[in-house]
This record gives structure tokens, C-alpha cells and sequence, in this order.
């Protein structure tokens, strides 16, 4: 069956035109300026028409690109100062995830793949002088992506406008402009993705109780509250959960009783906070925070969201990088989940997708080049056993450094298996000797690379159509002297995401801490302070 993914620019506006009749005037947007826009690159007109006359390959698109950057006021789309925006991060990933399952080798131009992957490792010296070529390239290389991709679909341009913001946000007239507006046939503005859907069911709920919820701050007057206390606080955070439809009684007496007990776990749920019958500072801190500083967070998120692909009938994983979860699908229905850690912030976890083809029992860990620069090294010079009192040992040199790996056994850092699709980032999934940090709130401690809490589980889940593979088959494959690989019949993809809102399989309305700063920066790109 034929899949089809929506995502967010105005681009799928400027694309589809081309079915309108030629010569449809397009008007500049000179509103769009730096001090108003969404991002804060321009450039001159003059020089896209001279761009599209040197290359014959964007004579095809030659209407639409004018069209689409007159719109803009010619302002970039891909790039901001700081290099490649997060929709080009996340449109390059959605690309290659259609190439895949078209089968498609001609969908991506080669030359928008030399420009992404100058730009995606930051090579400077190149940004200048080709930024307005990598900048159409782009735009042509999601045209061609729409040919393929929205056959037979018909916008305009005018609907589909809001997609992409050209200007920054003003929260106060967005519900008239964007959410009533396009209320009365929502399946032609939003994605064919459930999660953007329940994101902006969200939305419009919190606009709702926006002028319903108080802005006083809330205060304990001991360190915690416990079940069965009273307080005078009490009353207000029933209130508060009330408004948020975590607290459904009316009762505003300042009793902590247990149907508030029940709102409380609700909360803390939804926040990522320890499950507990404890009211703290932490709680506390949340019921604080302003509707309006929630409504953006859904806002950030559901940008992302339009990114996602179509879900579809099949198996696949999806890591949540902030939530520390691993969610497994089996026929588009999210069956079970699974605790990970992530990388720290100085070495965070990269948000692209691949496929998952290998299982690798009683795994080396081939320790990078950087580690043993920086870390193992040292090690070694402050004690010469260091190498052996850890399991393991030099296989080789490359460009001046030792190749070490450890050796496979119980101690070993990638635990007893690990999972591979791979990727340029070398990044995987394993497990780790060290299982007590699975019940840590903050599970951003790794490299890079995603230690799983169950990978037992999640190896049985992937062999169990071969009985071959039996789980004391398994038990045994993972304690090998030496590491064993096993192929998969079928790979299954795996998509790495970063949503620090979203709503769970529950219904659940979910926020995170933006643990890598990419909120902030949309933020800052987004909405007008």
C-alpha cells in the first residue's frame, strides 16, 4: 500500500501550485523582516534568479521557488546563523526514511546530500560561499520529495501558509488565526499523524483554561505534605489540578485525602517525577509554572510532530530522548516500553532513524578513538595493569592511537548484547553491567549510544518468529567467550525523536526537561517576548 507522509513547511503549498495555472500572481511579504521573522537570513532576489539560470536542474521548480521565497521575503527557510536549522535535521531523516521504503535511489539529488553533509559537520569554511546553494538545493530537493511523496494531493498555498512560520509567534492571536480558523476541515491543515492531532487537541485545551489559571504562586509550609495532612495549600493545588482535569471532584477543603492522592500521581506522571504520595517543592514547582510557558513547550513540539511519518502497519522502535524511554510498535500499537539512558549533554544522543539488522551477543566493545584518547590513555599511564585489571586489550593501531577493545563477559560495558542499525554516528543500542541507574529521574549519562533496561526482552521479542532461537538458546548466546552475530530475517526501523511534550498511549498529556537545549533554541526562533 502506498504510504504517504505530510510534514510542516510551506513548501507543500509552494509545490502543489505548480498544478495551478501558470502565472498566478504571488506577492512579496515585505512584513518579513529580521526583526520580526522566524529566522534572521536573507538574501537578494537577484541572486536566486542568477543561482536558478546556472544550474538546468532547477529549471523544473523554477515558478515555485520564486514563489515560495517571495512569500518569505527571501528569507532562508533552512538555515539560521548558527548552521542547519532543526526542520532541515529533520527533513534530511524523513527523506531517507521515504528512499527506503519507496526503494527509490533517485529520490535524493547527490548534491543536496554533498551540501547537508558539509553543513551537518560544520565546515565553516564553506558556509558563505555556498550557503545560498545548499539553501535551494534544499528547497528543490523537498519538491522533488513532493513529487513522490503527495501524488495527488491538492493544497493551496494560502491554507497550508501557517505550516512554517515566517514570521515569529504572538501567542495571544494565535487560537483566532491558526486553531478557529482551520477548525472547520482539520484533515486538510494537519499531518495524517495521530500524535500531531492529540498535540493540538492539547493545544486548544490549554488555550481554554489559559484565563482559568491562577498566576499566584503557590508556597508549602513544611518540607513535604503527606497523605491524610492538612494544609491550606491544600485547597489551591486542588484547584490548580482541578482546572488542569487531573483533580475531578469539586471538594476545595484542605484535606490531602485520597482522590487528590489520585490527581497527584496523575501529575507527577505527566511531569516525569518520582511516583509518590509526597507533596514537595518539586510538585509544587510544576503547579507554578504559567499556562502560557506549557503552550509554547506544545507549540516547539508540535513542529516536530509534523515531521513525523505516517504511522504505519508494522513494527517499529521509537526512542524519546528527554522521556528516557524506548517505545516498541507491533502493528502501529505501542505494546510495551522500556527504560534507556541517553547521552549526557556533552555527548548527546543525535535524533535521526535507521534500521535495526543485527544482534550482536557477548559483544567487544570497540572503545572510539576519542575515548581512548581521553580517557583510557590516561588510565593507562597512572597504572600499567589498567588495560587487564579491565578486561581488556590492544587488536591494532590507526592514525597514532592504540585500537583497545574489552573483551566479552559480564563486566563488559555493552553488557552481554547489542543491537545494531547502523549509521554514520556509531550509535546503537546495548546493555550495561550498570542496572541501578534505569531508576534515576535523569538518565542522561551515556556517550551517545542507548543502554536499554530489558535487552533480554527486546532480543526474544526480535527472534521469537524462529524457534531456533529458544531463551535458553538466548541465555547461552550471551555468555560467549567471543561475540556472535546474529542477522535479522526482516530489519525493523527505528526512529530516535526528541519530544519533551507529547501525548502518551494513555491520553496523557506529557512534558520533559529540554535536556539538550533544543527547545530553547526554537523558542528563541518562534515566539515573540
Amino acid at each position: 500500500m502506498k504510504k504517504v507522509f505530510i510534514v510542516s513547511f510551506l513548501f507543500i503549498g509552494i509545490f502543489i501550485s505548480c498544478k495551478n495555472k501558470k502565472g498566478k500572481t504571488v506577492n512579496r511579504d515585505t512584513t518579513i523582516t529580521k526583526g520580526t521573522s522566524f529566522n534572521n537570513l536573507f538574501f537578494d532576489s537577484a541572486q536566486l534568479a542568477e543561482f536558478i539560470s546556472s544550474d538546468s536542474s532547477l529549471k523544473i521548480f523554477e515558478e515555485q521557488l520564486f514563489n515560495f521565497y517571495k512569500q518569505r521575503n527571501y528569507e532562508y527557510a533552512w538555515f539560521d546563523n548558527t548552521g542547519l536549522s532543526e526542520q532541515a535535521y529533520n527533513f534530511y531523516n524523513l527523506l531517507n526514511t521515504t528512499a527506503n521504503e519507496l526503494k527509490d535511489n533517485n529520490l535524493i539529488n547527490p548534491r543536496f546530500l554533498l551540501f547537508y553533509k558539509i553543513f551537518e559537520n560544520n565546515k565553516h569554511n564553506y558556509f558563505k560561499k555556498d550557503l545560498l546553494k545548499a539553501e535551494v538545493l534544499f528547497t528543490s530537493q523537498f519538491f522533488r520529495y513532493a513529487v513522490k511523496a503527495y501524488n495527488g494531493i491538492d493544497f493551496s498555498a494560502t491554507e497550508l501558509g501557517w505550516f512554517i512560520p515566517t514570521k515569529k509567534i504572538n501567542l495571544s492571536s494565535l487560537l483566532d488565526t491558526v486553531l478557529l480558523n482551520k477548525s472547520k476541515n482539520p484533515e486538510v491543515y494537519v499531518p495524517f499523524n495521530s500524535q500531531y492531532k492529540k498535540l493540538q487537541q492539547q493545544l486548544q485545551f490549554y488555550y481554554s483554561i489559559q484565563k482559568k489559571y491562577p498566576t499566584d504562586s503557590l508556597f508549602l509550609d513544611k518540607k513535604t505534605i503527606q497523605l491524610g495532612d492538612t494544609s491550606i495549600i491544600i485547597s489551591s493545588i486542588k484547584k490548580r489540578l482541578h482546572v488542569l482535569g487531573d483533580f475531578l471532584s469539586k471538594d476545595s477543603s484542605n484535606i490531602y485525602d485520597s482522590t487528590l492522592l489520585v490527581a497527584v500521581k496523575q501529575a507527577q506522571n505527566r511531569y516525569g517525577l518520582t511516583i509518590s504520595s509526597s507533596i514537595n517543592n518539586s510538585f509544587i514547582q510544576i503547579l507554578n509554572r504559567p499556562i502560557s510557558s506549557l503552550i509554547e513547550q506544545i507549540l516547539i513540539n508540535l513542529e516536530r510532530a509534523r515531521w513525523l511519518p505516517q504511522e504505519k502497519d508494522s513494527n517499529y522502535f521509537l526512542v524519546n530522548i528527554p522521556e528516557f524511554t524506548m517505545h516498541v510498535f507491533d502493528n502501529a500499537v505501542n505494546t510495551w516500553d522500556m527504560n534507556v539512558i541517553v547521552g549526557k549533554a556533552a555527548t548527546s544522543t543525535v535524533i535521526f532513524s535507521g534500521n535495526l539488522k543485527y544482534i550482536v551477543f557477548s559483544p567487544y566493545w570497540i572503545i572510539p578513538n576519542n575515548i581512548v584518547k581521553n580517557e583510557i590513555l590516561p588510565s593507562i599511564k597512572k597504572d600499567k595493569n589498567y588495560l587487564e585489571n579491565n578486561n581488556m586489550e590492544q587488536y591494532g593501531s590507526s592514525n597514532g592511537l592504540p585500537m583497545i577493545r574489552q573483551k566479552a563477559g559480564p563486566k563488559n560495558a555493552l553488557g552481554v548484547v547489542k543491537f545494531l542499525f547502523p549509521n554514520s554516528y556509531e550509535i546503537y543500542f546495548h546493555d550495561t553491567p550498570n542496572k541501578n541507574y534505569f531508576s534515576a529521574n535523569n538518565r542522561s549519562l551515556s556517550h551517545g549510544c542507548i543502554r536499554l533496561s530489558q535487552p533480554k526482552k527486546l532480543a526474544s521479542y526480535l527472534l521469537r518468529n524462529d524457534s531456533t532461537f529458544s531463551e535458553t538458546k538466548i541465555d547461552s548466546l550471551m555468555n560467549l567467550p567471543k561475540e556472535k552475530w546474529v542477522g535479522l530475517q526482516k530489519s525493523i526501523p527505528v526512529f530516535i525523536v526528541y519530544f519533551t511534550s507529547w501525548v502518551d498511549k494513555h491520553g496523557l498529556l506529557n512534558f520533559r526537561n529540554d535536556i539538550y537545549g533544543h527547545d530553547e533554541k526554537m523558542k528563541l526562533k518562534l515566539f515573540i517576548h
